[in-house]
């Protein structure tokens, strides 16, 4: 359904549906609309309603699980409540699917203006609030601007770099990149910042006064240019410690208390330096695998079970109930037919391969294998985040 259908849209027919027998969300669309067609009129035909968009793009969810479905009718309307309740009580009418039973409830009507009418209350409550903060805030941004003031006067040049007043005097010294930077540590009362303008050229005079200090600190971004500014350092003066700013946040707009945080939580600079570097390593991709049409077949009830949930496949191709990862090992033990096989919905790791190698079971299928962990010979491990 387009945008400007949405907006015309009135109310929401919500239904649910049960079927016995497995079918697809065509064979539910085909069935509404052959089944209703000539049960209300030409004026109230499903078909007719659509081309004319007084009904909108029909919307139907259902999950198979053990040969039934069931799931959710979602039928859009722009015409008014009567023949919107007409078209609900018809769809309902409906019992069979193809050759199956089926059973189509209206769950509701949903008015869909009125869920637009709290939308709007809510943003409206939102937005005031807004401006009310931004008003009690005035007072406080009036002192900011003038402290600011006093913060400006203190911070002085180093050969044309801003810095505070106490680089040269103090033992350790901390390099930020702006010299917004080196304000906002100043008003938190730090006095021996300086900054490098930028990554770029990176003056000598910083550098002989980086290397003549027991320690230095720098302090990058939260962002991917404060780590390219911190692998430039590296490469021509002394590094120490690395104090990052959250993720996604810049050291001139953090709050003194979060500044004072970031830098007690420093970081040996090599460690860094070293995450870095992982972080940026090409992953070596693992080549795609083609499974047998058996092995595919039996994959597919992944999907019909739950996270971290297994199922056996015994001999004769069928199934057993859905067991957990906990009690896995005691199913296949309580299981009296042979299996052939364990499908489990998550990661295989070395105690899924025991479990596996332990019940003689030949096949372990998972959605990935943990990275390291590889199973026994004598059990065949399938991975579909492998598969071609």
């Amino acid at each position: 359904m387009s945008k400007k259908q949405k907006n015309t849209m009135k109310y929401m027919i919500i239904a649910s549906i049960k079927v016995d027998g497995v079918v697809q969300r065509k064979d539910v669309v085909g069935a509404l609309f052959g089944q209703c067609e000539g049960l209300l009129g030409d004026d109230l035909d499903l078909r007719k309603l659509q081309r004319s968009t007084k009904i909108g793009m029909i919307e139907v969810n259902i999950n198979n699980q053990k040969g039934k479905v069931n799931g959710e009718i979602l039928i859009p309307s722009s015409m008014d409540n009567v023949e919107t309740a007409i078209i609900g009580a018809a769809i309902s009418t409906i019992e069979r699917i193809g050759p199956c039973n089926s059973k189509i409830e209206i769950k509701e009507i949903q008015d869909v203006r009125a869920t637009k009418r709290t939308q709007v209350v809510e943003l409206a409550k939102d937005l005031l609030l807004r401006l009310v903060s931004t008003s009690s805030s005035t007072s406080k941004s009036v002192i900011d601007e003038v402290r600011s003031v006093l913060t400006t006067e203190q911070s002085k040049f180093f050969h044309g770099l801003t810095c505070g007043p106490n680089i040269e005097n103090s033992s350790s010294l901390i390099v930020c990149e702006g010299r917004n930077d080196v304000r906002k540590l100043l008003d938190a009362g730090i006095k021996n910042a300086i900054c490098t303008d930028g990554a770029g050229e990176i003056k000598q005079e910083l550098i002989d006064l980086a290397n003549s200090k027991e320690s230095v600190i720098v302090a990058i971004d939260g962002d991917r240019g404060g780590e390219m500014l911190l692998l430039q350092l590296v490469e021509m003066m002394k590094v120490d410690f690395v104090a990052q700013a959250p993720v996604g946040q810049e050291w001139e707009l953090l709050p003194n208390k979060t500044i004072t945080k970031c830098l007690a939580m420093k970081e040996e600079a090599e460690r860094f330096v070293s995450r870095i570097a992982e972080k940026e390593a090409p992953k070596s991709e693992k080549p795609k695998v083609e499974p047998s049409e058996q092995i595919t077949d039996y994959a597919e009830h992944i999907s019909k079970i739950g996270a971290r949930e297994a199922i056996l496949i015994f001999e004769d191709d069928s199934i057993s109930d859905p067991i957990g990862a906990s009690k896995l090992a005691a199913g296949i033990e309580e299981s009296e037919r042979t299996v052939l096989a364990i499908v489990y919905n998550g990661q295989l790791s070395k105690r899924m391969f025991d479990i596996s190698s332990e019940a003689k079971v030949p096949t372990i299928i998972g959605t990935s294998i943990k990275q390291g962990e590889e199973p026994s010979s004598e059990v065949e491990a399938w991975a579909t985040s492998d598969w071609a």
